[in-house]
């Protein structure tokens, strides 16, 4: 990746500091929320078009895989319970997902197979409002930009009125779509 950069730090700025680079547009990608993240919410970041510039070489991606729905149906809370251990979570219980939906970020890399969907096995025995006290954590809010970062080559990403999703694409069922290289 080509990059130009030059830094104006001056006493009169009241400690802060002026960087600029010159970066591709598929670079900007993921880099709001990580300047975001890196100066406690105080970055301002704006971009110009510049030009046109030949091809500038490959941009690294997540280092993580992806959670992937086991099946269709509505996510319960019994389920993510254990799922949560494997990574973060983008649904939540009463959520509908699909065969081959991302649900999460995995905790290590390449993808993992995960049912979401999973009910608890119906037995006479009931202790009352134990499912009550499932502890969750809240899930990660996905927008449009968040899901277009995230996404690898396999991911594509899906966006109705009511909602961003991502899904391995272009098959979802997992012995269709084949181990992941």
């Amino acid at each position: 990746m080509t990059t130009m950069g030059s830094s104006d730090a001056s006493n009169s700025s009241g400690g802060l500091t002026r960087v600029s680079y010159k970066i591709p547009t598929r670079g900007l990608l993921g880099l709001r929320n990580a300047m975001l993240t890196a100066t406690k919410g105080t970055a301002v970041l704006n971009t110009i078009f510049k030009g046109y510039e030949p091809w500038s070489g490959e941009i690294t991606t997540r280092d993580l895989g992806s959670l992937v729905a086991h099946e269709t149906g509505a996510v319960t809370g019994y389920a993510l319970e254990s799922t949560q251990a494997r990574g973060r979570m983008f649904v939540a219980p009463g959520d509908e997902v699909y065969n081959g939906q991302v649900v999460g970020i995995h905790q290590r890399a390449g993808d993992l197979t995960v049912n979401v969907c999973k009910r608890k096995a119906a037995t006479n025995i009931r202790s009352s409002g134990a499912d009550a006290k499932i502890p969750l954590t809240p899930p990660v809010e996905m927008g449009l930009d968040d899901a277009l970062e995230y996404i690898e080559e396999d991911e594509l990403v899906e966006v109705t009125p009511e909602s961003v999703r991502i899904r391995k694409g272009p098959l979802l069922k997992k012995n269709a779509r084949g181990p992941k290289i």
